[in-house]
């Protein structure tokens, strides 16, 4: 069948949405970050990520437009004052890419896989090999600046082992195991991205205008920072190295770069986000101590988020996306 004989399916708008209204909260914290980096190479990256997304929203908007939906209002200019003084440095924009870069290519693939339109499969295959490219060039820069903090070495067995009993997963009582690599993928990446949300959260209630947004921010930072004392714990049982901190690379500034609206929702976007991450790390764990954590940490974002939710809506910035018809008042109209 010919692709202009199917129409995009719910789901396949569903993402185009989501990655319009992300894409754009990202795409103007990515254009502030250009206005004050100093370094060319990091510049260079960003100047090539604002025109990759560029040519990206068009089609988005093209898809959405061409089915009849509502191009979402997103984030534009007005959300942006490039004449704030410096809030992050150098090094601390170049791990927000990093991280973004990454959350880009899980949302790229999570929209593939639910997509059959050819064009739309296309569209986020060359999204996801844009996305892999932008990983790459950001990983080697802060390898090449010493920047980069890699995961934790293990010495290799001689010889292959099968789990023989409950020990394997004891956390609570009598000897823990260590740490099995498959448990370290999700503790490292579920740690980065907690630093990169604390990090942001301090910055952007540094210069937030509304009180109220303000005490969330320093709440959900709070949080973020017992998330990652917990996960953190778990590693240095083991004598394992932590990544560090990046709160140092945040300024003193109090000049507001964003909108109100912008870094709430960055935040909230960065919480849901999490949610995967630490349910990835959840079904991992084999370990009951691990386990119990990430149970912790879930419940507690679920909390927060809702804090959010409560905020973007009493504030009238948060979004709807399409909806599925509401039969029963069509029937009620008619």
């Amino acid at each position: 069948m010919d692709k202009d004989q199917l129409k995009l399916t719910s789901s396949e708008i569903g993402t185009l949405w989501l990655e319009y209204v992300n894409g754009t909260a990202v795409d103007i914290v990515n254009k502030y970050m250009l206005s004050i980096i100093e370094d060319e190479k990091i510049k260079l990256l960003f100047e090539d990520a604002l025109k990759i997304f560029d040519k990206q929203k068009h089609q988005i908007k093209r898809f959405i437009v061409n089915e009849g939906f509502p191009v979402p209002v997103g984030f534009n200019e007005t959300d942006l004052n490039k004449d704030a003084k410096r809030l992050f440095s150098d090094i601390f924009c170049l791990h927000y890419l990093h991280i973004m870069t990454l959350h880009g290519l899980l949302g790229h693939s999570t929209s593939l896989s639910s997509s059959v339109r050819k064009d739309l499969r296309h569209f986020y295959e060359s999204g996801t090999q844009e996305g892999m490219s932008m990983y790459h060039r950001t990983t080697d820069l802060l390898l090449e600046k010493g920047h980069f903090q890699r995961d934790p070495y293990f010495y290799p067995e001689e010889n292959q082992a099968f789990v023989s009993g409950q020990k394997f997963i004891n956390g609570f009582f009598g000897d823990k195991r260590p740490l099995a690599s498959t448990e370290v993928i999700a503790l490292s990446l579920n740690l980065k991205k907690k630093i990169m949300e604390k990090s942001l959260s301090i910055g952007f209630s540094q210069v937030t205008e509304s009180k109220e947004i303000r005490t969330f921010l320093e709440s959900a930072s709070t949080a973020s920072d017992q998330q990652i004392q917990s996960l953190s714990k778990i590693l240095k049982g083991d004598n394992l190295p932590v990544p560090m901190s990046w709160e140092s690379e945040v300024s003193t500034s109090q000049d507001a770069p964003f909108s109100d609206k912008l870094m709430l929702y960055h935040v909230g976007f960065l919480l849901q986000s999490a949610q995967a991450y630490h349910g990835s790390g959840l079904a991992s764990a084999m370990r009951i101590d691990i386990v119990t954590t990430y149970e912790k940490i879930i419940l507690k974002n679920l909390m927060i988020t809702k804090e959010w939710f409560n905020l973007m809506t009493k504030n009238k910035w948060l979004e709807e996306p399409p909806l599925a018809p509401d039969r029963k008042e069509i029937a009620k109209d008619k």
